[in-house]
């Protein structure tokens, strides 16, 4: 550039002289201005430049106070803290070079760039804290997982950072005991413009001391069973057009999978929880047993995943049938994919805990539906509960096969033929050999082959089908029940001797059969399969009625305590009041609260009319009583040969939860309500309270005793329900991502109520910590 200007320029300086002398003068100036300009070319741009960027020479740190108190936070919280120690800042040099070689490159380019990372530890709040949940950077929500922190816990033990050890040396190194802190190790500043941010943390913190039910749980069920890689710890995408993809499974932490996460905070919420049962769907059509079918599901039939597609008993994602739709989205999400469970279980596994699968039927019955009604109705319930499925007509209906050989056929015809041997590997995988039947022991036998791949400690055979397993044949006979019986045989055969194999009978049903119809027929019905040699436990989702409470102080029960949430009066009704000491005969009754005594003036068993009585189930022999008339021998049950596992033990999150805990909110399903006498209002507490009573209750060892057989307890395992496999507060807070986020806020899940500070209680202890 600088060789063409002056070549011009010393050319018409030198056309300037006088005659001819213009001439030679103009070709003189002409060389030696591009003699010149080239020179300056070759200094300007045949060298290297060199751009240096800005650098780093003070650090400004957030905001510390000397002396400030520190805060004691109780529950959950959000805080912002002090940093308490901070190291130099580091600086990385990073010199790029560019440009320059080849005929007419230009110039060589050569850039400093500098960054800078910073180690720094900031107090939080007086200990002990069970965990951190969410954390904010300059008010931003700010995503742990991608840097190295630690949180030390508070605890008056604890010894000193590692970190802060090795560079102030062990002798200048506090441990900060009592105090909980966070610690992060060279944390990057670039994006929060080469300063340390405006931190501020969710905070979780239990109960000053005491016993709390965090430290009580030792046993919960995983959901939500449905989503098709909802349990996959491989990060899932999925294809959303040309070069966009979404995450099917990371709504948490980025590059860590939603079920790590979840996992991460029930470790933290339940640091003494052992066992986990993990909750696997298929889904039901049909609430003619005869008619269902019982297979896996997709959300959507042309959804594209890396890096692997969705697949479950060897169906592909297009083979298999979509889940319907209800207010504009599925239904449910589909069935996890066969991968996804075992890679949970594994998960599940390496961080210590004992592992059952659980299959669970979700029925898929949409909204106007013209599915013929076993209930009489104009066409079947929307989303029913699988304790629905029946004969047709179902039990009591007008012209019920009840007692038939066709009650039978239906039943078979439910259950399936498949076998074990029908089920080998493909890639690891279970596939089924047989022509295609979706049938319940297909539905069973596929999972008991996952279990057996991954080494499960336990499994569940079913649950809850109390209007099939109540069903006879003939006079005294139940064809599901026989059927669960070979199902458990076949279960054993392919899991092996070291499995716990049982059936999950509803409250309703564990404890036996008798008909409304003026009979007086009474059936330990589940006995032939209670006694069996494949069962190792008795199986009950427990969920009976614990409390009578309603509004007001008029009522029955606001004689026996203030509130409904006293500890005491909860514990008092575990063997006591509704369904066992007496029971409502209709709705007017239950209004008017009209209490019915159960007694027993025949044979004076009464217990054999309370569904709440497992003390006495477990401990006595049975007597069945056909036609009113008590058999001379007993059912083969053995008094106290077997413990008793609650499967599922919950309390929804609403008011007055207690008086139903069954019940449950769900706006698709026909099934929803809440308790009787509920205002509807969230109640986190009654479900804590509930929980906490049932936990503590058969803890003692008065209330729950061993068998003098082998010695094991009456009440062996309690697993809560539940705990969801998508972290809080992705789930419910998504609503972008999963549809039934709004269930939770009067449901089961414990996520996100795990770790609350009870304050009505626990206040007196809390003021004298302060010095009250």
């Amino acid at each position: 550039m600088a060789q063409m200007i002056l070549s011009n320029a010393g050319q018409y300086l030198g056309s300037q002289l006088p005659g001819a002398w213009g001439a030679i003068g103009g070709a003189i100036g002409q060389v030696a201005g591009a003699a010149l300009g080239s020179a300056i070319d070759q200094r300007l741009f045949s060298g290297t430049l060199r751009r240096s960027g800005a650098r780093l020479t003070d650090l400004h740190v957030q905001t510390s106070s000397e002396g400030a108190s520190i805060p004691a936070l109780f529950g959950r919280v959000r805080i912002a803290g002090q940093v308490i120690w901070a190291a130099r800042f580091k600086e990385h040099v990073e010199t790029v070079s560019s440009g320059g070689g080849g005929k007419g490159g230009g110039p060589r380019m050569r850039s400093t760039n500098y960054r800078y990372t910073l180690s720094f530890a900031v107090g939080l709040c007086e200990g002990e804290v069970a965990r951190i949940g969410r954390a904010w950077a300059n008010g931003e929500p700010f995503d742990l997982s991608q840097c190295a922190w630690r949180l030390h816990k508070g605890g008056e033990d604890q010894a000193p950072d590692a970190l802060i050890e090795a560079i102030e040396g062990a002798a200048h190194a506090p441990a900060y005991r009592g105090l909980a802190y966070i610690v992060f190790e060279d944390l990057p500043l670039e994006r929060f413009g080469n300063a340390i941010p405006q931190l501020s943390f969710e905070i979780v913190r239990p109960a000053l001391s005491g016993r709390r039910l965090e430290d009580d749980v030792k046993a919960v069920c995983v959901i939500p069973g449905a989503g098709e890689f909802v349990y996959a710890t491989t990060p899932i995408t999925r294809k959303l057009g040309p070069g966009q993809e979404a995450a099917e499974n990371l709504h948490a932490e980025q590059g860590r999978a939603n079920f790590e996460v979840a996992l991460d905070q029930l470790a933290a919420d339940f640091p003494n929880c052992e066992s986990v049962l993990l909750i696997v769907s298929w889904f039901g059509d049909d609430l003619r047993c005869g008619e269902c079918e019982i297979a896996p599901r997709v959300e959507i039939a042309g959804k594209q995943t890396a890096p692997r597609s969705w697949r479950v008993s060897g169906l592909s994602r297009e083979a298999a049938l979509v889940v319907s739709s209800s207010g504009g989205a599925a239904a449910y999400g589909g069935t996890p994919d066969d991968r996804s469970v075992l890679e949970a279980i594994a998960a599940l596994k390496a961080r210590g805990y004992k592992v059952g699968l659980y299959p669970f039927i979700l029925m898929d019955v949409p909204a106007e539906n013209a599915l013929p009604d076993p209930y009489g109705g104009a066409a079947q319930a929307a989303y029913p509960w699988r304790g629905r499925i029946s004969v047709h007509p179902a039990l009591g209906q007008a012209e019920s096969p009840d007692q038939t050989s066709e009650a039978g056929d239906q039943i078979e015809s439910f259950f399936g033929e498949a076998a074990p041997g029908d089920f080998t590997l493909s890639g690891g995988l279970p596939i089924y050999g047989r022509p295609s039947e979706w049938s319940y022991r297909r539905f069973i036998l596929h999972h008991a082959k996952l279990a057996a791949i991954a080494g499960v400690d336990a499994f569940i055979i079913g649950s809850e089908m109390v209007n099939l397993t109540r069903v006879r044949d003939s006079a005294s006979h139940f064809p599901a029940v026989t059927q669960l019986k070979a199902l458990a045989a076949d279960a054993r055969a392919m899991l092996g001797a070291g499995v716990t194999i049982t059936y999950a009978a509803d409250w309703s049903e564990y404890f036996g059969h008798q008909p409304q119809d003026g009979s007086g027929d009474v059936f330990f019905h589940l006995d032939p399969l209670w006694s069996d040699e494949n069962i190792d436990v008795i199986g009950v989702d427990w969920y009976p009625p614990l409390t009578d409470w309603r509004d007001g102080q008029g009522h029955l029960d606001a004689a026996l305590c203030s509130h409904i949430h006293d500890g005491a009066y909860l514990e008092s009704r575990i063997e006591a009041g509704e369904s066992y000491d007496w029971f409502y005969a209709s709705p007017e009754h239950r209004a008017a609260q009209t209490r019915t005594p159960i007694t027993d003036g025949a044979y004076n068993e009464p217990w054999i009319y309370r569904a709440k009585d497992l003390r006495n189930f477990w401990a006595r022999a049975h007597y069945n009583r056909p036609g009113g008339v008590r058999s001379e021998s007993p059912t083969d049950w053995a008094p106290q040969s077997k413990p008793v596992w609650l499967i599922e033990l919950g309390c929804p999150a609403v008011d007055k939860g207690a008086n139903a805990p069954n019940l449950f909110v769900d706006p698709k399903s026909t099934e929803s309500a809440i308790p009787p006498f509920s205002s509807g209002a969230r109640d986190d507490l009654i479900q804590r309270r509930t929980l906490e009573a049932y936990l503590r209750y058969w803890s003692d060892a008065e209330n729950n005793p061993r068998s003098e057989i082998d010695g094991r307890p009456m009440l062996e395992e309690a697993f809560l329900w539940c705990w969801d496999g998508r972290p809080h507060p992705a789930f419910p807070a998504r609503g972008d991502v999963w549809a039934d986020g709004g269930n939770w806020r009067l449901g089961h899940w414990l996520n996100g109520r795990a770790g609350l500070f009870g304050l009505g209680r626990d206040r007196h202890r809390a003021l004298r910590a302060r010095g009250f």
